[in-house]
């Protein structure tokens, strides 16, 4: 059986039988095209696809510098794959039953020091009605630790300016609300995603792209260290929070992650903490 025709019953399956969602999709779309370009090579039929390919199809991946979270993402949607193919008696045995996964380097995320979020805050210009919308997407990034994808889902409605949780997130968007919204969102009335809370200078809701290209100009003209990404922001939050004394349990929840594993990355930031109190208040330190 041609592996094209296999790839497209399994991406049709995992698309209406389980729900996936859309950068789920993609992903897997992604990383099976790169295996069926290499299957191609070796001129290999499904069936013919044996466990020395798939070792070699992995450290050609590594030869291109992936990280091992990538190669090991990648195994697991050929794992995936081949399930599925046995499971329809395309294949009579796995291929990718006995492969290991490799191991993964728990890299830390990368933040700001609190000084690069306030020259980072101090980019946007407050005179226009684009500058307000930028300096709310900023505050709300870094006071929150919203993922980027939360972060243009937000509608008007999600804001209660009385409250105070991701309902009221500070002056930056009152201001925003108040002076520069209307202006943007009255260019397209009706148009796109009615009630979205951020939206582009067209009045149309800002994609997840737009925000990352948007952080991206910032960063550079507050002369960050690194390229800011949103996700930089939301490690940031985290850091800060866990720097000035909050428990892991409390930044994960904030967090929304479902493992406290997931948080346990940020295990450095309470480390150097207690390596400090230690020696502010130890006798013998």
């Amino acid at each position: 059986m041609e592996i094209s025709s296999a790839i497209s019953s399994f991406l049709t399956h995992v698309r209406v039988e389980k729900g996936l969602s859309v950068n789920t999709l993609s992903a897997y779309r992604r990383d099976l095209q790169k295996f069926e370009s290499f299957t191609g090579k070796r001129k290999l039929s499904l069936e013919a696809v044996g466990r020395d390919d798939l070792v070699d199809f992995l450290a050609g991946l590594y030869r291109q510098n992936l990280e091992s979270r990538t190669v090991a993402r990648h195994l697991v949607t050929v794992r995936n794959f081949f399930r599925f193919a046995q499971s329809q008696d395309m294949l009579s045995s796995d291929p990718s039953e006995n492969l290991e996964s490799p191991k993964i380097r728990r890299s830390l995320p990368g933040y700001l020091r609190l000084e690069e979020v306030e020259r980072l805050l101090q980019q946007p210009d407050g005179g226009t009605p684009l500058g307000l919308r930028d300096r709310a997407m900023l505050e709300v990034l870094y006071s929150t630790g919203l993922r980027v994808s939360e972060l243009v889902s937000l509608r008007v409605p999600d804001l209660d300016l009385k409250v105070g949780c991701v309902r009221c997130i500070g002056k930056s968007v009152e201001n925003y609300l108040r002076a520069a919204r209307p202006q943007l969102a009255g260019k397209n009335r009706g148009a796109g995603a009615p009630g979205a809370l951020f939206v582009n200078r067209r009045g149309a809701p800002l994609s997840r792209v737009g925000v990352w290209k948007i952080l991206s100009a910032y960063g550079r003209r507050a002369g960050l260290r690194m390229p800011l990404t949103p996700h930089m922001l939301r490690h940031s939050f985290a850091t800060h929070l866990l720097e000035r004394g909050a428990d892991l349990r409390s930044v994960q929840l904030m967090l929304g992650h479902a493992d406290i594993s997931t948080t346990q990355i940020y295990t450095h930031v309470v480390e150097e903490r207690l390596k400090q109190i230690y020696k502010a208040h130890h006798p013998r330190a």
